[in-house]
C-alpha cells in the first residue's frame, strides 16, 4: 500500500502531482479556511506524513494521535506551531522551508516600512472612499525613509537582505543579534548595538528575530518606551515577539509614531482586534513570503522532504 499523506491546505496542483504516483494523497481543498481540528485529528490518525502550514497547531495531542506518522513537513521557516519535543519523543521528523524566501520577505519588509512611513494604505483608502476633496499641504504627511536610521532586531539572512536594501536609501543601519556579524559590518558598514541602544537611536525598528521562548515579549512596554516618539516599528517575524497590548498603548498615547505589522499573536486576526482600529497602524495578513516563485519553491521543499523520508534519504531541512 502507498504511504498516506494529508495536506492541510490547498497546494499547487503541479507540486501535489509529483507525489501522487508514490503516495495516497489527501488534501484539504480550501485556500482560505483552515482545516477543522476534528478533521485534522481524524486524518492524522491514518497517515504516514503530514504537510502543514504555519497556522496549523501541531501539538502533543496531534502527534500522539498520529500512530504511523513519520514526518511533519511545515511550509514555513518558523516552526513555533509544532511541539518539537513531542515530535522528537515519538520519532517524527519535522522539516521546514529555509533559504528560499529570504529575498521575497526582505522585499515585503521594506515595502511595509515604506507604506507605513508614508501612510500609503490610509491615503489610498481615503481616495477610494471619496474622502479626498482637495490637496492640502500637511495632508497624509509621513516620515522620510531616505537618510534615516534603521535598527534591525535579528540579523539573520532576511535581516541582512533588508539592510542591503536600506543602503540603497542611504539609511544608517544598526543591528542587534545574538552573534556579531563582523563580515557584514566590514563589507557594508552595518553597526552593532545592544538592544536598548538600538531602540533609542533608530527611526525605524524592524523585528526579524526568530520566535523562541527567549524572544516572546521581547518588544514590550519598556522597550517601546525607549523608542523615539517619531519612531516606526515594523514586525515581519512572528506575533508574540511584540506585546500587542503594549503596542496599542504606545500608539494611542504617542509613545511611538506608527507601526507596520505582517504578523499577529493570533492568526487570522479577528476583525475587532484593537490594533486594526488605529489609523497609524498598517496591517497585512502574513504575506512576507507571498510571491508565486517563492511559495512554489517552499511547496517543492516540503514535497521533496516527504519523498526523501520514504525513499530512505535524510531530508536536508530537518529542524
Amino acid at each position: 500500500m502507498k504511504p498516506k499523506i494529508f495536506i492541510t491546505r490547498k497546494m499547487d496542483d503541479r507540486v501535489v502531482a509529483t507525489l501522487q504516483d508514490k503516495f495516497d494523497v489527501r488534501m484539504w481543498e480550501s485556500e482560505s479556511e483552515p482545516v477543522p481540528r476534528a478533521v485534522l485529528l481524524r486524518e492524522v490518525s491514518e497517515v504516514d506524513a503530514l504537510w502543514t502550514v504555519v497556522s496549523d497547531r501541531v501539538d502533543r495531542e496531534l502527534i500522539e494521535t498520529g500512530k504511523k506518522l513519520r514526518i511533519v513537513a511545515n511550509m514555513a521557516v518558523g516552526y513555533n506551531n509544532i511541539d518539537l519535543e513531542a515530535a522528537k519523543e515519538h520519532g517524527v521528523l519535522v522539516t521546514n522551508t529555509p533559504n528560499v524566501l529570504t529575498e521575497t520577505t526582505a522585499d515585503l519588509t521594506f515595502a511595509l516600512l515604506l507604506a507605513t512611513a508614508r501612510k500609503l494604505i490610509l491615503a489610498e483608502s481615503e481616495l477610494r472612499n471619496g474622502n479626498w476633496k482637495s490637496w492640502s499641504p500637511m495632508q497624509f504627511t509621513g516620515m522620510d525613509v531616505g537618510g534615516a536610521t534603521l535598527g534591525i532586531v535579528g540579523m539573520g539572512r532576511i535581516g541582512e537582505a533588508v539592510a542591503r536594501r536600506a543602503k540603497g536609501f542611504n539609511m544608517h543601519v544598526l543591528y542587534h543579534n545574538r552573534n556579531r556579524k563582523h563580515d557584514a559590518e566590514a563589507e557594508h558598514g552595518f553597526e552593532y548595538r545592544e538592544l536598548d541602544q538600538l531602540l533609542e537611536e533608530a527611526d525605524f525598528v524592524v523585528v526579524l528575530t526568530p520566535y523562541t521562548p527567549d524572544t516572546v515579549g521581547l518588544i514590550s512596554e519598556r522597550e517601546l518606551g525607549l523608542m523615539k516618539r517619531t519612531a516606526v516599528l515594523i514586525n515581519v517575524s512572528r506575533g508574540g515577539i511584540v506585546d500587542e497590548a503594549a503596542l496599542y498603548n504606545a500608539l494611542t498615547d504617542n509613545t511611538i509614531w506608527a507601526a507596520g505589522l505582517d504578523v499577529f499573536e493570533t492568526e487570522p486576526v479577528p476583525p475587532d482586534h484593537p490594533l486594526l482600529s488605529l489609523p497609524n497602524v498598517t496591517v497585512l495578513p502574513h504575506i512576507g513570503s507571498a510571491s508565486i516563485k517563492t511559495r512554489l519553491a517552499m511547496m517543492n521543499l516540503n514535497a521533496q522532504a516527504i519523498m526523501d523520508v520514504f525513499e530512505g534519504r535524510e531530508p536536508k531541512n530537518i529542524v
